[in-house]
């Protein structure tokens, strides 16, 4: 399918952006890379609406929300897929990711606006056990990489990756915090693997 030039809003260090980013590294889709000061963000809100990235845009296309845009690219680039061709397979993997956007946020959402408490850091801890059990003898979150690494891999980075040098978002602290790896989790070696991965 011909289309033009795939566009994207960014800002630094975001963990949506890079869901894109791994997406359409994965499909080998340019990007041409709109950066936006954090600071300011009249140019989103001027082309979307809002103020929040990534900001897709394509002709008179304008696509927000990282789960939008993610199956916004699998529908147009279907090759190499994010999301299994075996429908019960597929389903899976959606309701994993909508689980993590719904559930899995809410706790490290609820630590970064009003600090820790004891049940917040519990259970962020019980679902790092979670994804620990689905990476034990897997490569990827479902055996091959796709919308369930892409979804996952931005925020769970932290734990194995720490935060860049010039990374102060205190939501990424918040996950470098409050998911304690030991030095054999799968999850670590998982981090690494989708670390090396293209990006747009």
């Amino acid at each position: 399918m011909a289309l033009t030039t795939v566009r994207v809003y960014r800002v630094p260090f975001s963990t949506n952006v890079e869901r894109v980013a791994l997406a359409a590294g994965h499909k080998g889709v340019a990007v041409e890379w709109i950066d936006v000061d954090p600071d300011d963000r009249s140019p989103v809100e001027a082309i979307s609406g809002q103020p929040l990235v990534p900001v897709l845009v394509v002709g008179d296309d304008v696509l927000f929300d990282s789960p939008r845009i993610l199956e916004w690219l699998e529908e147009r680039f279907p090759q190499p897929p994010l999301l299994p061709v075996d429908p019960p397979a597929r389903a899976e993997v959606r309701i994993f990711c909508d689980w993590f956007n719904r559930v899995w946020k809410r706790a490290p959402n609820a630590i970064a606006d009003d600090g820790p408490t004891d049940a917040l850091a519990a259970e962020m801890h019980a679902h790092l056990a979670l994804f620990e059990d689905l990476l034990a003898g897997r490569d990827y979150i479902f055996g091959e990489f796709g919308l369930a690494d892409v979804t996952a891999f931005p925020f769970l980075k932290y734990a194995a990756l720490g935060r860049e040098p010039d990374d102060r978002d205190p939501f990424h602290q918040v996950l470098v915090d409050h998911m304690p790896l030991a030095g054999d989790s799968p999850l670590r070696a998982w981090a690494n693997r989708v670390d090396a991965r293209p990006r747009s």
